[in-house]
């Protein structure tokens, strides 16, 4: 976040003829702002990214996919307080200390804000996510991808909701866009959109904060005295998407609005073309032969995940 000058005041206060200092300046929006202004601005752009991707609207169940880091709970704070009926969904991934920490403020901020979040404990259903890395000897980030997706999914539709909404931030989508580019991942950049419609036994995913970034969100948790887990899981250490954030944040530093200008632009003008290429070339889907949850196999990645932690105790 760049620094402000002395004395700068608050644009939208300046404009109202109002004296309010600003505190948080957005050079790529040029926009000083204080702080009831930037919590305004923080909830009307994601108000606008609802509308502008046609997310969901306030008659729809919202499925809030918490971690106890400062995006989920800043986004389901805001779907909150613009009225929409959104609860909470938190995996426990059993991973010492990490998730002990972040479900204590999951479940802190659930009570918070008085609406309800499901809880879903890994050790129960298949094994923790440090035993799934030792008995499949598949990177931890990867096997709790797919663990995630496959659980939020499953249990939205047993819930009975309509959406999965997820705290993905500008930076986050930037960083997978650039290593997706560097490597012309096709199957991966057709399915980088802010909204993954309903289709197959898919419920509809969306990420609403898909135009806000990692710091934006930081301080709308900071000024709505929002407590998340501020250290990172530990299995994510020399991940490549956290290289790419940082070669990334170099770029806005000296070019302000790079991220938004990269992806808003594939957005635009590549993701349609993608779109096109899908039609002519879809997957098929059929229903996994142990669960019933929907695959591209006879049997889902999840299922196979079991058995090979099974054979492996």
């Amino acid at each position: 976040m760049a620094k402000l000058k002395k004395g700068t005041r608050c644009t939208i206060c300046k404009a109202k003829g109002k004296k309010e200092k600003a505190i948080v300046f957005l050079p790529h929006h040029r926009l000083a702002l204080c702080k009831k202004h930037f919590i305004e601005w923080f909830e009307k752009r994601v108000e606008k990214t609802i509308k502008e991707f046609k997310m969901f609207s306030r008659k729809d169940k919202i499925l809030v996919a918490v971690s106890g880091g400062k995006d989920s709970l800043a986004l389901w704070n805001t779907l909150n307080k613009l009225g929409y009926e959104a609860d909470g969904f938190y995996i426990d991934l059993g991973i010492p200390e990490y998730s002990e920490d972040s479900k204590k403020l999951a479940i802190t901020f659930s009570e918070r804000i008085k609406r309800p979040l499901h809880i879903v404990s890994l050790k129960e259903e298949i094994a923790p996510i440090p035993v799934i890395e030792k008995s499949t000897n598949r990177p931890a980030c990867s096997a709790c991808g797919t663990v995630k997706r496959y659980y939020m999914n499953k249990y939205a539709k047993e819930l009975g909701y309509s959406i999965i909404a997820t705290g993905h931030n500008l930076d986050d989508e930037a960083a997978v866009l650039f290593g997706n580019t560097l490597s012309w991942d096709i199957k991966y950049l057709k399915r980088q959109y802010p909204v993954l419609e309903e289709e197959n036994g898919f419920v509809r995913k969306v990420k609403p904060l898909c135009k806000i970034t990692e710091k934006e969100a930081a301080l709308y948790a900071f000024f709505n005295n929002i407590e998340y887990i501020e250290y990172e899981c530990p299995f994510s250490e020399g991940a490549s998407s956290i290289e790419y954030k940082e070669l990334l944040s170099q770029l806005e530093e000296k070019h302000p609005g790079t991220k938004l200008q990269f992806y808003t632009n594939f957005l635009k003008k590549m993701y349609p073309i993608l779109k096109e290429h899908e039609k002519k070339q879809s997957e098929e889907v059929s229903s996994c032969k142990i669960c019933g949850e929907p695959t591209f196999w006879d049997i889902c990645s999840i299922c196979r995940l079991k058995e090979k932690v099974a054979a492996g105790n």
